[in-house]
């Protein structure tokens, strides 16, 4: 039998990519479901829980989704069984919705060697690849996962001032258009509605097609549509987690300055005289 590499094509593998190399030996599953999804039961064979409700945010101040501390990552990662060595792909049960946000989180923290499953749960369980039920995946050895923080990965509101007064920086946004408008309520108590001033609005369900990432040709296009010649992406949603959407599509679509607002909509639309809100398109 051909051993076959682990080594990744690119931020995003194809069902079968990991079909194949499901049991290989360095290979890490991990499910990274929020909500409803996380609470199902079923995942694929051997995945661990990549506990993005829980522990792998940060619970000590009042925002939803934000990063821990690299001791709290680095040692989540190493209850998880992930070496510095391991190739992981994350997945979520809504297709790609808060595996992007994991695989952000892991590139945040310095490791590489990471992609999304492009169309997760719902193109696995479509494809009638095999699934398991029942209680989390049983312990497995701790790993070795080494956390090296990437400047410029994570961004405060701060970060996010300066980029939208920067003329070669552009700040995109990921809520639905009715909620970048303000037309429409924000799900969160205590919010205003509307949208920085200056950012523009591509909403993640825009890069997908039926819970699978868009071709590059046709990222590259959305993200020019936008960016114009600006090659400095800031990426802000509701909580910080699809706005990693925008980054997997933006990183796949060949741009490397890359942020995302860990606060996002959930910190900036707090009433505040320092973060101003417009309204409408």
């Amino acid at each position: 039998m051909v051993e076959l590499s682990t080594d990744l094509p690119g931020p995003l593998v194809p069902v079968e990519w990991l079909a194949e190399r499901l049991c290989a030996p360095g290979v890490v599953v991990l499910d990274a479901s929020v909500g409803a999804d996380r609470e199902a039961d079923r995942r694929i064979p051997g995945a661990r829980l990549f506990d993005i409700d829980g522990v792998l945010s940060d619970h000590s101040g009042p925002l939803p989704h934000t990063m821990p501390g690299a001791d709290v990552f680095a040692r989540e990662m190493r209850v998880l069984g992930v070496r510095d060595s391991d190739t992981v792909i994350v997945y979520d049960g809504a297709g790609i919705y808060s595996s992007a946000r994991a695989w952000w989180m892991l590139h945040a923290m310095g490791f590489g060697r990471v992609a999304v499953l492009d169309g997760g749960m719902p193109a696995w369980a479509g494809a009638g690849l095999p699934l398991e039920s029942g209680g989390p995946v049983s312990a497995v050895p701790e790993g070795d996962f080494t956390a090296r923080p990437r400047a410029g990965f994570v961004v405060g509101s701060g970060e996010v001032l300066v980029a939208l007064a920067d003329p070669g920086a552009v700040v995109f946004d990921a809520r639905a258009r009715e909620r970048f408008a303000g037309t429409a309520p924000e799900p969160r108590a205590g919010l205003r509605g509307g949208h920085m001033p200056g950012a523009v609005n591509l909403p993640f369900v825009e890069l997908q097609r039926e819970g699978r990432m868009l071709p590059v040709a046709e990222l590259r296009a959305a993200f020019e549509a936008l960016a114009g010649e600006r090659e400095r992406l800031v990426f802000s949603c509701g909580s910080g987690v699809t706005a990693c959407v925008l980054a997997l599509g933006a990183e796949l679509a060949g741009y490397q300055n890359l942020s995302v607002y860990d606060g996002s909509w959930s910190e900036w639309g707090l009433p505040s005289p320092d973060r101003p809100v417009v309204t409408g398109q």
